[in-house]
């Protein structure tokens, strides 16, 4: 039996309950894993409050890091003892032991602890292909990515730096914003002051940014398209603040012949192969200390509704993780 986090019904942090189930054995190409340490992210709260529904009822969580039990048949790249990390489907992932589909989750090196393996794969995945999977940037580009003293923004401002990229942040505080250029930042706006594209606009001299990376969602949606230069990129990859309503496709031609995606990361990491790939690439990160992951919260698994009211209030800042 393991202690296991589900929801019965969509709703706020109170839905959330906790019960032991069964884990049972790996059947072909799954494994069994015993998990240290769990990651809080904001794709938890949409699948809670039924933002993107779920067949109820479904335990919860979408990354963790632990040890590897046992492997089904068919499995090669995991063997029992392994230490290993994930960011995956289907949700499950807050639980003390679990089985699950194998191809997602990696080999953790030695050298990373399992709270940080935890706090990394979801966030740092993320990076991984908003910088290297979804428009080619190269030295010299400017980003404008929100919520940059999040968990996954505190991770893009180090790796922006260590690619040579120009990162211009917004974040909810003064103190947020310090926080962000600390990481790397090259700028840092509190997006409080209704005013934050024309900031933009007079960091890059009047031209835009070459990619706004935003994952706030409708708050944030309109002024980033004003905060693009001609031809640049939206990348919309989350919606912290509510949904981006529909808008008339014909603002970006108005705009300057705009671009817009909105990709996600199990898109990116349904193949066994890339996701292994992306995943050591964000290890080499962490690995040669060009990106520290920051866990500013942590709470046991029995106060997991607490650690989302927390996240929704926006009183977090890096990663947080859950403890079995």
């Amino acid at each position: 039996m393991a202690k296991t986090v589900v929801i019965r019904a969509h709703g706020g942090p109170a839905v959330l309950e906790i019960e032991d189930r069964p884990v049972g054995e790996p059947g072909p190409g799954e494994i069994r894993i015993r998990q240290h340490a769990c990651g809080l992210n904001y794709i938890d709260v949409y699948q809670r409050d039924g933002l993107y529904p779920m067949r109820l009822p479904h335990p919860l969580g979408m990354e963790a890091a632990g040890e590897v039990e046992a492997v089904g048949t068919g499995v090669t790249h995991l063997k029992p003892g392994d230490r290993a990390a994930y960011a995956a489907q289907p949700p499950g992932a807050y639980c003390e032991a679990r089985v699950m589909p194998a191809a997602q989750v990696c080999p953790l090196p030695g050298e990373v602890e399992f709270e940080t393996g935890a706090a990394m794969m979801l966030k740092g995945l993320t990076v991984e292909y908003l910088f290297h999977r979804t428009v080619p940037l190269k030295a010299g580009d400017t980003v404008l990515f929100h919520a940059a003293a999040g968990g996954v923004g505190l991770i893009a401002c180090q790796w922006a730096r260590s690619e040579g990229i120009r990162l211009i942040g917004t974040a909810g505080s003064a103190d947020k914003c310090a926080l962000a250029k600390a990481h790397g930042a090259d700028a840092c706006i509190d997006y409080r002051d209704t005013d934050w594209p024309k900031q933009v606009r007079a960091l890059t001299d009047g031209r835009g940014v070459d990619v706004v990376m935003d994952s706030v969602g409708a708050a944030t949606f309109a002024g980033s398209l004003d905060c693009l230069r001609p031809l640049g990129m939206m990348i919309s990859f989350g919606n912290a603040s509510g949904k981006v309503p529909p808008f008339d496709i014909a603002t970006l031609a108005a705009k300057g012949s705009l671009q817009i995606t909105r990709p996600t990361l199990f898109t990116h990491i349904a193949a066994h192969e890339r996701c292994q790939e992306m995943a050591r690439h964000l290890f080499d990160k962490v690995l040669s200390g060009a990106v520290r992951i920051r866990i500013d919260q942590r709470f046991p698994l029995d106060a997991v509704a607490e650690a989302h009211r927390v996240l929704e209030a926006r009183r977090t800042t890096g990663s947080t993780v859950l403890l079995p």
